[in-house]
């Protein structure tokens, strides 16, 4: 069963049409709007400061998002993917960001909209990450820019793909097109 806890009065709220697995975690301060997924050993954890996410974000398994207590909180934008076992912590994700497997995005950085953070790249602190960009290596750097067929191709299609997925588990009898 999902764990959803309050901590220091705040409860976790969603909006419709959201996916937990049985063993996602979800505490404290955290909203997310609509069609979001929280996958298989996720962790969003709103104890020490806020998470703020919007519509069609899918967190997927092992990735954990967190803050810095007192100093930084997080905020995700629409129709973002945080990739396995991705850390996302104390920073801002603007609209139409993949972050990729493994990938770390450290405080106070900000990841501009139509970006992908490649797998196992690491956004250091107060890291500004250029709109419409490929990030990628450690520490990350800009490796290129993105057309319009990547973010449609990539950015969209994983965002998508999950809101199809987490149909398969709220709706049983949904058969695979």
């Amino acid at each position: 069963m999902t764990t959803i806890l309050p901590v220091r009065g705040k409860h976790p709220q969603w909006g419709s049409a959201c996916f937990f697995a049985p063993n996602a975690t979800l505490v404290g301060d955290v909203t997310m709007g609509d069609e979001c997924s929280v996958w298989f050993n996720a962790v969003i954890r709103g104890d020490v400061n806020f998470i703020r996410m919007g519509h069609k974000v899918n967190v997927q398994d092992g990735a954990c998002i967190h803050g810095t207590f007192e100093k930084c909180g997080t905020t995700i934008g629409n129709n973002v993917s945080i990739g396995h076992n991705a850390i996302v912590h104390g920073c801002t994700l603007h609209d139409n960001v993949l972050v990729g497997m493994g990938a770390i995005v450290m405080d106070k950085a900000v990841v501009h909209s139509n970006t992908i953070i490649a797998a196992g790249a690491v956004i250091l602190e107060n890291t500004i990450c250029e709109p419409s960009s490929i990030y990628a290596g450690v520490p990350a750097k800009k490796v290129k820019d993105i057309s319009g067929e990547l973010i449609e191709g990539e950015i969209n299609r994983i965002a998508q793909n999950y809101i199809r997925y987490s149909s398969w588990f709220t709706n049983p009898n949904t058969t695979i097109p």
